[in-house]
């Protein structure tokens, strides 16, 4: 007795293949974005941190230019007596909870 071989279905191993092929295109495609992403994600903060950096350096060239304020624009000393009205009373907030002995 001979046994038949089925005959090949040649179009269901041509889907199987494209859909391989389909599948690992995605597969790559979405990885090159991720990556595109990432890479403009640092591309972004390296440009903001130099900008930042170049600011910090103008600004601080600026105020070390700038000329000193003198000691007589100093606002005077607490202890001194005066009625300007930029000054507040100052007030002392002694809390309940501390334990004092009673006799």
């Amino acid at each position: 007795m001979t046994t038949a071989t089925p005959p090949l279905n040649n179009t269901q191993l041509s889907v199987n293949v494209t859909t391989k092929s389909q599948e690992q295109s995605l597969y790559q495609s979405s990885g090159a974005i991720v990556a595109a992403i990432v890479v403009g994600v640092i591309i972004m903060f390296t440009a903001v941190l130099l900008i930042l950096k170049t600011y910090n350096r103008r600004m601080r060239v600026r105020r070390e230019l700038e000329p000193k304020p003198t000691k007589t624009a100093m606002p005077p000393a607490l202890g001194q007596n005066s009625t300007s009205p930029a000054q507040h009373p100052t007030v002392t907030f002694i809390p309940v909870d501390i334990h004092m002995q009673n006799r």
